[in-house]
């Protein structure tokens, strides 16, 4: 995930802005990490450069 995308992105849940924790990356983009709203206590992985932005019981039910 580029880094510069989660300017436009928004938790699914209340719409609040995300800030992103980084956990690993090259010099293009996130690999693994995670987005965190800033508002409710939600959070949404980034794993192999892909954020997954399902809303927690869809996301939670398909592991």
């Amino acid at each position: 995930m580029r880094k510069d995308l989660v300017e436009i992105l928004a938790c699914p849940v209340c719409k609040s802005p995300l800030e992103l924790t980084v956990e690993q990356e090259d010099e293009r983009e996130v690999i693994r990490g995670r987005l965190t709203c800033a508002k409710c206590p939600e959070e949404y992985p980034i794993e192999d450069a892909i954020p997954n932005l399902l809303p927690p019981d869809i996301r939670k039910g398909s592991r």
